[in-house]
This record gives C-alpha cells, sequence and structure tokens, in this order.
C-alpha cells in the first residue's frame, strides 16, 4: 500500500511522554508519512522534540518517513491540518502538588487529583481556559480537522470544545479500559487454561464517563465471561489479583490488586472498568478514607513528588537523545491514536472506546453531557455505538459528577468563581465543613493564581 501523507498539530509538542510515544507508534506504521508540527509554550521543549523526532529519519527500524518542526504559533500548527493532538500539562508540578496534597490538612485523599476531587476542579479552573483558546483557533484555522484530546480532566475539556465551537470534530481518548480488558484476558486465561488471550480478544461494551467506565458485556469468542467474572470478583475480593506482569503495587502507585474494580462489582454486578486509583476518587471515601485505607486496598496514592523524580528522570532522557547519546527505542506504545487516524482516513475500519457528547448513546445519562462508550471509527467519521441506558445504582454515583462538570464548564466560561466553589463543594470527596470548604478553596486557588488570569485574578 502507498503510505498516506498526513499532517498532524501536535499541542504541548514539547511532552517528554505522549509525544514520544507517538513519535514512536507513526515510526512503526507503514502506511503513514508527513509532517507533525510541534507547539509548546515551552519553545525549547518543543525544538528538543523536533530533534528527537527527526533523528528517527533513515533508521533500519523505521517504516514510516515523518518530518518534525517546532513552530511558535497555534496558527502555524494548525494551519492545513488533518488531525490535532491536545496534550497539555496546566501549570507544573508545583500546582499539581497543591491539588493533590492541600486538601489532606483537612483528611481529604485523593489518589490521582486531575479528574474529580478539590485537586480535578482546581486543575480544571486553569485548563479549560486553555481549551477556549484551542477551540476558537481550530475554529479559525483547521475547522475540519479531527481533534484527539488525551489531557485531564478529560470529560470537561472535550465538552469545553463543543460548548465554544458546536461543529468541532473532537474525541477524547484514555487508556483505562484497556487495562481492565487485560485482568479480564488475564482471569481467561488462568480459568480457561489458555496460554495467550489478547486484551483485544475482550470484547466489551463501555458505558460511564472518564475514568469511571463500567461494562454490563463482557466476552470472549462468544462465550458470555460474566458468570466468570463474578466468580472471579468473590475469589479475588479480599486478596486481589495482578496479571503477573504489573509491577508490584506496593512499588509503583500506577499499580493496584484490582481490590476496588472487584469490590464496586460485588456491590453492583456490572464491571467497574479503570484503574483502581481513578475510580476510588469518584465514590465517596470508601477507599481513601486515610493512607492506611488505602494500603488496606492494595493501591496507592500518586504523590506528587513521584511525579518530580519522573519528570527528572525524563529531562535527563531527552537531553541524552537530543544528543544522540541515547537512541529511541521503539515498540507499539498500546495507544490508539495512530490507529483512529487510519481510520478516519479510510484505511481501515475500529471500534474502541472513546469520549464524546452523548447523543442518546447512554439514555439515561444527560444529552450533551460526554460520555465514554464505544465508537465506530471509518472515513471521516466518528459514530457512537449505543450503549444502552447504564445500571440505575451506577446512574446515581455518576449523575453527580455530570451536574458538577457542567457546573465547573459554566464556572470557567461566566469567569464565576463562586460557582466553581460551589462545584468544589458538591464533589463526594469533600468532606470538610462548608467554612473549611472556603478556607481550603480559596488557599488551592491562590497556589494556582499565575495560572487564573482568565477569572481577573
Amino acid at each position: 500500500m502507498q503510505q498516506q501523507e498526513i499532517k498532524i498539530a501536535y499541542i504541548g509538542g514539547g511532552s517528554r511522554g505522549w509525544a514520544w510515544n507517538l513519535m514512536s507508534d507513526l515510526a512503526v506504521e507503514p502506511d503513514l508519512c508527513g509532517t507533525v508540527k510541534l507547539y509548546d509554550i515551552d519553545m525549547e521543549a518543543a525544538k528538543h522534540n523536533e530533534t528527537i523526532g527527526n533523528r528517527l529519519k533513515g533508521r533500519e527500524d523505521v517504516k514510516s518517513n515523518f518530518t518534525y518542526e517546532a513552530v511558535p504559533t497555534l496558527q502555524d500548527a494548525l494551519t492545513g491540518c488533518d488531525f490535532v493532538v491536545l496534550s497539555i500539562l496546566p501549570g507544573t508540578f508545583d500546582e499539581m502538588e497543591s491539588d493533590v496534597h492541600a486538601p489532606e490538612k483537612y483528611g481529604i485523599y485523593q489518589s490521582v487529583g486531575d479528574t474529580v476531587g478539590p485537586g480535578g476542579i482546581i486543575r480544571a479552573l486553569r485548563t479549560l481556559p486553555y481549551y477556549i483558546e484551542f477551540a476558537e483557533a481550530i475554529k479559525e484555522y483547521c475547522p475540519e480537522a479531527w481533534v484527539i484530546n488525551y489531557t485531564n480532566p478529560m470529560t470537561m475539556c472535550v465538552q469545553i470544545m463543543y460548548k465554544v465551537f458546536p461543529e468541532i470534530k473532537c474525541f477524547g481518548c484514555c487508556h483505562e479500559v484497556f487495562g481492565t480488558q487485560k485482568v479480564i484476558a488475564a482471569m481467561v486465561q488462568k480459568d480457561m487454561g489458555i496460554e495467550k488471550v489478547d486484551r483485544h480478544e475482550i470484547k466489551v461494551n463501555v458505558q460511564g464517563i472518564n475514568h469511571f467506565t463500567w461494562l454490563n458485556e463482557i466476552s470472549y469468542k462468544g462465550i458470555d465471561l460474566m458468570p466468570m467474572y463474578a466468580k472471579f470478583a468473590k475469589e479475588y475480593a479480599e486478596t486481589g489479583f495482578t496479571d503477573g506482569k504489573d509491577d508490584n503495587w506496593m512499588n509503583n502507585s500506577f499499580s493496584s490488586a484490582n481490590m476496588v474494580k472487584f469490590d464496586l462489582f460485588n456491590r453492583y454486578g456490572v464491571v467497574a472498568a479503570a484503574g483502581d486509583r481513578h475510580l476510588a476518587e469518584f465514590c465517596p471515601p470508601w477507599y481513601l478514607k486515610n493512607p492506611e485505607s488505602v494500603k488496606s486496598w492494595k493501591f496507592g496514592l500518586t504523590t506528587v513528588a513521584y511525579r518530580k523524580e519522573q519528570l527528572k528522570e525524563r529531562l535527563a532522557k531527552s537531553a541524552r537523545l537530543v544528543s544522540g547519546e541515547e537512541k529511541m527505542a521503539l515498540s507499539v506504545s498500546g495507544e490508539e491514536g495512530v490507529m483512529q487516524m487510519k481510520a478516519l482516513k479510510g484505511m481501515t475500519t475500529l471500534v474502541t472506546n472513546v469520549n464524546i457528547p452523548n447523543y442518546g448513546q447512554i439514555p439515561n445519562l444527560p444529552l450533551g453531557s460526554v460520555v465514554e462508550t464505544n465508537a465506530v471509527f471509518s472515513h471521516n467519521s466518528v459514530k457512537p455505538v449505543f450503549a444502552g441506558a447504564i445500571d440505575p445504582a451506577v446512574q446515581a454515583l455518576i449523575l453527580p459528577h455530570c451536574q458538577n462538570q457542567k457546573m465547573t464548564i459554566e464556572a470557567v466560561t461566566t469567569k464565576n468563581l463562586e460557582l466553581a466553589f460551589n462545584a468544589f463543594c458538591n464533589d463526594p470527596l469533600m468532606t470538610a465543613s462548608r467554612r473549611d470548604a472556603k478556607v481550603l478553596f480559596n488557599e488551592m486557588v491562590s497556589n494556582t493564581k499565575k495560572y487564573l488570569g482568565h477569572f481577573g485574578l
């Protein structure tokens, strides 16, 4: 097949994580070629990635031909592009440190702090103004481009773009469901004595909102797996289960023993389909009462100190890649962005889970709210799969978050911090008194004030 040329605008192009994954996925893709424009408020970081990306040219193990170019403006990146990839860190890890750890003085613990909870609300206040700017720029410079978002809070980032530019062709991607498919594949291998089951062979019906996704149908080669999972969740409810390949949950805060998943299934009879550290934040503090409780559920609090150490390692790696001291190792990242691009160019058809507005694919969640379900990708088309009504008990957990996300978006678009405070107070993790919540909110806003010029601060 002749290589198809595409033009990609990467917003957040100085990334030392997602950008490298995309470079690797593009490098091993034999059917595509083209250009990637890298835009970042940190131009030096974008220039480094330009060097790293262009070093791939001519390597024997590279199957494609892409040119990387760091550009100084959004207009330069977006003009004429086919795809826009959004992957930004709003603020720095210092601001995220406040998001995650400031609430702890009031006994409020967050395992991630980037989607919901007090930290998720504050992160949204500094993230969404960027997304208003991105949506306006996309409308002006590339209104027909497909927009792929990886930034959290995923749901609100995608939803505000549709609010600003209703005709935008935007969807949000998240790999959390893939991880649950891997757990189910490991279950099938164990219980059915099959040597190797790929997660793609686990067929699922996806319902919910990002990081709080649920599966009410799971199967393998036509075999209904729900009875097997019910037995599995009961068997490992007290001890947890890992597939043997993941890092030990005690030493890696991104890992878990899946006990939160199993507990939620045993409560509701529906498979909770995200990492335990994400699932826990959407519930009342059943799993996040305190660090000891978290440990008993065999997952971790992702500290910002841990993230800062990771960043030091990535900066050092970036320097080695730029100098040529280290050669980028190529592998398929597990993300599906490149496969989605191929499908949207008409080169294949793909069914996968994405975050897009609810047009009725989940009839008992609010229309217009961004929900996560499967969708069919084909030539210039993303059509949601009808996922059906979500279980009423699970719906009762999700609906307050839908309303809170809507309120937070309204607070940003109307520049109303009091409305943001109401959303802050309404979150299920907010167990402090309203008076203490106000003190905490003011402190967290002050800590991120540098990025809240949108509100006149």
